[in-house]
């Protein structure tokens, strides 16, 4: 079986918007995030083991808000108390998530194919959230995460790097055209490309 992407029908490369007369390299450039492994990872309130101790991929969970903790392949997004997303290239890391966090104390969830990933990166991209976001994105930095929402659309921001920004923004598979036409409506003004 093939797996069809979230946004396979209406992601199409190009330039759009206010492109014209603009060196190519200072536009937004918009890009779908496939076949990644999305797993959502919960503590029980009434666990009493140490998450600290626990190692995935060599990163160590921290349970403090915005913080990302990451390496070439995976990442570890805080989406709030004792509840963290993990995001990795890395599909066969499943097992050992599995085999590490007992199910008599952390709920392992698989997201992988519940989710559409936009990436989004820019001089501008902060000013394309703004249009629909109501938190305050100016206080973000590299490897910071947030949940909120976009034009009413819960999703969740991961801020990859700075100067350019780069960010990963995800949202409901369910919702990911809506969302997807929302932020590339939201970058016409500035011109983008779509990779």
């Amino acid at each position: 079986m093939t797996l069809a992407s979230a946004l396979n029908h209406i992601h199409k490369k190009g330039l759009f918007g206010n492109y014209e007369n603009k060196n190519e390299e200072n536009l937004l450039k918009i890009s779908e995030i496939k076949n990644l492994l999305i797993v959502q990872i919960v503590q029980y309130k009434s666990s009493k083991v140490s998450f600290e101790s626990i190692d995935i991929d060599s990163l160590k969970l921290k349970n403090e808000p915005l913080s990302v903790v990451s390496d070439n392949d995976t990442r570890i997004l805080w989406n709030g108390p004792k509840n963290w997303l993990l995001v990795s290239t890395k599909k066969d890391l499943l097992k050992n998530i599995i085999d590490v966090f007992k199910e008599t104390d952390f709920a392992v969830t698989d997201l992988s194919h519940s989710r559409s990933i936009i990436e989004i990166e820019g001089e501008d991209v902060k000013e394309v959230l703004k249009k629909g976001c109501p938190f305050n994105l100016n206080i973000l930095d590299k490897n910071n995460s947030i949940n909120s929402t976009y034009n009413g659309i819960a999703f969740t921001v991961d801020v990859i790097k700075n100067n350019p920004s780069k960010l990963r923004l995800f949202s409901l598979r369910s919702f990911g055209e809506s969302f997807y036409h929302s932020i590339t409506d939201a970058s016409l003004e500035f011109g983008y490309k779509a990779i």
